[in-house]
């Protein structure tokens, strides 16, 4: 079971971790969101937005190998994941990129729930 839930956390960690390649350019930013950023105001906010991916992912990442920090990370990844996925469904008008992205971060949430009911069954047992 102890495997289980680490893989489960692995994806929901690379699905956080991988935005972080957003640090590097505002070209690779637009690319994964298929949206034109104006002005630098924009980007700035955007790659920071990229880098506490990082640290979400990162940390996500960490808890697989040290499980008391689990549901802390799991929390934190719920957080992001739901409240993107409803400022999704509030703007109700988006483009295909986001729409993937939000498909992307259902899976992750699937895979938290997975998490949440294996981590009972093993404390239960």
């Amino acid at each position: 079971m102890k495997l289980t839930i680490s893989i489960f956390l692995l994806i929901v960690g690379v699905i956080n971790f991988l935005p972080v390649i957003g640090v590097l350019s505002a070209e690779t930013l637009s690319g994964a969101y298929s949206v034109e950023f104006m002005g630098n105001d924009i980007i700035i906010l955007m790659r920071h937005r990229a880098l506490l991916f990082g640290l979400i992912g990162g940390f996500i990442l960490y808890s697989v190998f040290k499980p008391a920090y689990q549901m802390a990370a799991m929390v934190m990844a719920a957080i992001s994941m739901l409240g993107f996925l409803f400022f999704v469904w509030a703007a109700g008008d988006y483009n295909a990129s986001i729409f993937k992205i939000a498909i992307v971060d259902l899976v992750g949430i699937v895979c938290l729930v997975i998490v949440s009911v294996l981590k009972y069954i093993s404390r239960n047992n």
